[in-house]
């Protein structure tokens, strides 16, 4: 058995869920893509694949082999591309995770000026809408907040510290008033982040440094920061949102910062930069954590000179 073309033929099964199209992807005829899957199995001494009427599913062994393979043609592809071309160019597919609400609003500079650099690097980007094993899943990278991924053997590298900052269109504004402290927050509609739901008290530090403790229960809790920077585009109330998500809005006059100077103080989010903690990291991986940690570096000191602006 040639393991590596089984390896191949596995993987392209896993992704496909289809014995033709993993076929057609390899140029091997349907008999040999079923025959190499047989003689991996085989070898193994496991089922790697479920095979029913309903179609095709891996087995739990399967899943765990899937990582693997993939972590080992992505090694081989990249050592075949250092003998071709006698270089250490980084190259190969990178499989990125990044959080939903993050990646909508500010990744892609970040996307695009990394692959102008290296255009022998494919990007493959899941956005994360919940709580994933990363290392368990195949991420080479990823750009989240800590609490969304988990996994014992990852090196995490703060990027961004985004503080949380209440803001309200005009029309809002106009219509019911502008709050001026926080006690005043209790006759207004406040649009929170679920993560940011206290349903109970919130916590702002005045400009005197001084703790002010109010009791707000949210009208709209919404687990997307995209989606409830559009109801407060909307005018349907006050939303806290992370400043980073409404620099334009701010800039542009579209909404509004209320109470400026008093820090939210329990509603922080800290992007980090998280990788597997392996003895030989690729140069794919290696070039985007340390593309990444720059950029953000230039690029934080430019979005608070624009909060600033805004103020």
């Amino acid at each position: 058995m040639n393991q590596l073309q089984a390896m191949r033929v596995f993987v392209n099964i896993a992704d496909t869920m289809s014995f033709g199209q993993a076929a057609a992807n390899l140029g091997i005829s349907n008999a040999m893509a079923t025959r190499y899957l047989e003689q991996l199995e085989a070898h193994l001494n496991t089922r790697l694949v479920n095979r029913n009427t309903r179609g095709l599913s891996l087995t739990e062994e399967g899943e765990i082999y899937q990582k693997g393979c993939r972590n080992v043609l992505d090694e081989i592809e990249e050592i075949e591309t250092v003998a071709i071309r006698g270089t250490t160019e980084p190259s190969g597919t990178l499989r990125l995770a990044a959080g939903a609400s993050f990646s909508l609003s500010s990744l892609t500079p970040l996307l695009q000026e990394y692959l102008r650099q290296y255009p022998n690097v494919k990007l493959s980007l899941t956005l994360l809408h919940q709580h994933v094993d990363f290392v368990k899943e195949g991420f080479d990278v990823g750009i989240v907040l800590p609490k969304q991924i988990s996994g014992t053997t990852l090196i995490r590298r703060a990027l961004l510290s985004v503080r949380p900052i209440a803001v309200a269109s005009p029309g809002y504004l106009a219509a019911k008033g502008i709050p001026s402290r926080p006690a005043e927050l209790t006759s207004h509609k406040l649009l929170a982040l679920a993560s940011a739901s206290h349903d109970g008290d919130w916590v702002f530090i005045s400009p005197e440094r001084r703790e002010k403790r109010v009791t707000l229960a949210a009208t709209l809790v919404v687990n997307n920061a995209s989606m409830l920077r559009q109801a407060a585009l909307a005018g349907m109330g006050i939303a806290v949102l992370p400043e980073n998500h409404v620099l334009a809005d701010l800039r542009d006059g579209t909404l509004q910062q209320v109470m400026p100077d008093f820090h939210i103080t329990n509603a922080d989010k800290e992007l980090a930069l998280v990788y597997a903690d392996r003895r030989h990291i690729s140069a794919k991986t290696r070039s985007f954590v340390d593309f990444s940690v720059e950029w953000f570096r230039t690029n934080a000191s430019r979005l608070t000179s624009m909060a600033s602006a805004s103020k």
